[in-house]
């Protein structure tokens, strides 16, 4: 099931309906704009309490279970911590893939 949720993540970026940067995906967070967050398993211990904290407060939902390795490979880019989907319909279908 992760070869597809990432799979789907890579669409999304090329649908542009991500946010990949860490101050992006805080204000996409904080402004509503964000409907998932995908965190990498092994984010580091400050960084997954600031965006676990955020979202809980904002209530966006959270989905792990993906190396930050395997987020970058993903997004055709350099080791990623998360990523936030900016999209319904992409954020619904993440999470079930994610169950």
């Amino acid at each position: 099931m992760m070869n597809k949720l990432l799979a789907l993540l890579g669409l999304a970026k090329r649908a542009g309906k991500l946010s990949f940067y860490e101050e992006a995906n805080l204000l996409a967070i904080r402004s509503g704009r964000a409907r998932l967050l995908v965190l990498a398993e092994d984010a580091g211990e400050s960084t997954a309490k600031k965006y676990l904290d955020k979202c809980r407060y904002y209530q966006v939902p959270v989905v792990r279970g993906v190396s930050r390795e395997n987020l970058g490979v993903a997004l055709g880019s350099p080791p990623r911590t998360a990523v936030a989907v900016l999209d319904e319909g992409f954020a619904k279908k993440l999470t079930q893939l994610a169950r």
